[in-house]
């Protein structure tokens, strides 16, 4: 008898599972979205830049709870600032309690607290 209620159960999981599979997002709209509560909101902000100094202005939206992602391709070549430039990341993050992370060749993002970077490449099936 025990063994038939488990079963009952299982099913009654797999329908519920089935039927939260797909969702019409044509049905949906922006609303839908939106995360509760107050102070849930955290805005990307995407920096330039362009020499070393122009990062102590960029920094400060991360302190504020913003996510950054910066493209420093005017200062890659040169090694002084790009050292500088993680150590300064790097503090940022650990400042915040965020984190830092490359996502390509000449683009990072600091991420406030709270936030990880997943290292992880998604890929799609090929």
């Amino acid at each position: 008898m025990a063994k038939g209620l488990f079963s009952k159960m299982r099913e009654d999981r797999r329908a519920e599972a089935d039927s939260d599979k797909f969702i019409d997002l044509g049905e949906m709209d922006a609303g839908d979205f939106e995360m509760e509560g107050e102070g849930s909101r955290v805005d990307v902000k995407v920096a330039e830049l362009h020499r070393f100094e122009d990062l102590s202005n960029v920094t400060t939206h991360v302190y504020k709870g913003s996510v950054l992602v910066i493209d420093f391709s005017a200062i890659a070549s040169d090694d002084t600032a790009m050292r500088r430039m993680s150590t300064e990341l790097k503090a940022v993050a650990r400042d915040v309690k965020g984190d830092v992370a490359g996502i390509a060749k000449n683009m990072l993002v600091v991420t406030p607290a709270g936030m990880t970077i997943d290292r992880k490449v998604l890929r799609g099936p090929f």
